[in-house]
């Protein structure tokens, strides 16, 4: 296979520094690390005109977040046209099907790939509803997704998925896991070290979780398992950060159950802190209950050399079942979580040190690791092509 450099387009959807979110995540460690790979890299996201100077001049906005959906849509085809004009790309890689759908035909001899960070439609209608709506997405995505060479998934749950939802066939389905700057999270604090700088008590044990507070992350189960670990750790704290629509039904479980001692909401944390958070907690959970592709929040935490719980949902046991099954917890609901998060705090489930973690993540997650395997999977389909 040539190594010879080649020029990648990126369709994404929005820059992380804008909206959070693990596609952007993902698509901002793309951008930063494939030129090392000798991938060059253009990119077009939903963004202010700030994106370009704040990607280095390699990201453009073709619209803003919250214009109007046919704005964005009209924005995403013009913007494709310009880009293709100034130089026709080798490959074009999509991360979000609703903003590739509007460039079909505008790269007609070019191979894509596709990065599939989840199903679209099942994650906008998580409790099932949607009906036409969802029908209509689901047909936009498979659209985008039947006109790839190639599909990058983040694991063996991911690549089912996406063979059976989507009708897309195995042979063209390779699985690369999400990635991190483990650097970033490599906090050399102590444990205490990190509390203190958090305005956190050092004489606690504590549980650290991150998530956007939406149904399908299965934070009512989290706090309902409090209940569970508390009458065995008096003194325990459960942390959650992040922010969303169930902010104040979960403040309301959290008082409904009596935790207030024992749960609190922290609201969005900034990114520069977030591995001080992890670095603080004796554990992290994440206690999804569906549409988990990979979970970065997990390696998150394992870069940071905190041991993390993971419910079996998903890609999230091939993440970390690899370093310890013991990280795996034996199903998801209230008292499985409770009860292994209790057995871990107690030593009576055995984690991993916080070496064994950062050797982990830095080994298969950080990003130059990661982007090496997607610059040959280009390379793989431009030659495929």
């Amino acid at each position: 296979m040539s190594t010879a450099p080649i020029d990648s387009l990126q369709i994404g959807m929005h820059w992380f520094n804008e909206r959070p979110g693990g596609l952007d995540r993902m698509f901002k460690a793309l951008i930063d690390t494939l030129p090392a790979q000798g991938v060059n890299v253009r990119g077009m996201v939903a963004g202010s005109a700030s994106v370009f100077n704040a990607s280095g001049g390699r990201v453009q906005s073709f619209a803003g977040a919250e214009a109007q959906l046919g704005a964005r849509l009209l924005g995403s085809r013009r913007h494709s046209r310009v880009l293709r004009a100034a130089r026709m790309p080798d490959v074009v890689a999509s991360h979000f099907a609703l903003y590739a759908a509007p460039t079909a035909g505008v790269f007609r001899n070019v191979p894509k790939v596709v990065h599939f960070h989840g199903p679209w439609a099942a994650e906008s209608y998580p409790g099932g509803g949607g009906g036409i709506a969802r029908a209509l997405r689901v047909a936009l995505e498979r659209f985008v997704y039947r006109g790839a060479t190639r599909h990058i998934v983040l694991s063996r749950a991911f690549a089912r998925l996406l063979h059976e939802t989507y009708g897309v066939g195995e042979h063209s389905i390779r699985i690369v896991p999400g990635c991190v700057d483990v650097a970033h999270f490599n906090v050399r604090a102590t444990r205490a070290e990190a509390r203190r700088q958090l305005g956190l008590a050092t004489d606690r044990p504590l549980i650290f979780c991150i998530r956007r507070l939406v149904s399908r992350m299965g934070l009512e189960d989290l706090i309902d398992a409090m209940a569970v670990v508390k009458p065995l750790l008096p003194d325990v704290l459960l942390t959650i950060a992040g922010k969303g629509p169930l902010a104040a039904q979960l403040q309301a479980r959290i008082v409904a159950r009596g935790l207030d001692n024992h749960v609190r909401l922290a609201g969005f944390v900034p990114d520069e802190t977030v591995p001080l958070w992890y670095r603080a907690a004796d554990l992290s959970v994440v206690p999804t209950v569906s549409l988990e592709g990979f979970g970065l929040t997990t390696i998150e935490s394992l870069a940071a050399g905190t041991p993390v719980l993971v419910t079996p949902v998903g890609g999230l046991p091939e993440a970390v079942a690899p370093l310890s099954r013991d990280l795996v917890l034996p199903s998801g609901g209230f008292r499985a979580i409770g009860e292994g998060m209790a057995d871990a705090l107690l030593g009576r489930r055995r984690l991993p040190d916080e070496d064994a973690c950062r050797n982990y993540a830095r080994k298969n997650f950080d990003q130059p690791v990661v982007a090496a395997q997607v610059a040959r999977i280009y390379r793989e389909a431009i030659e495929a092509f």
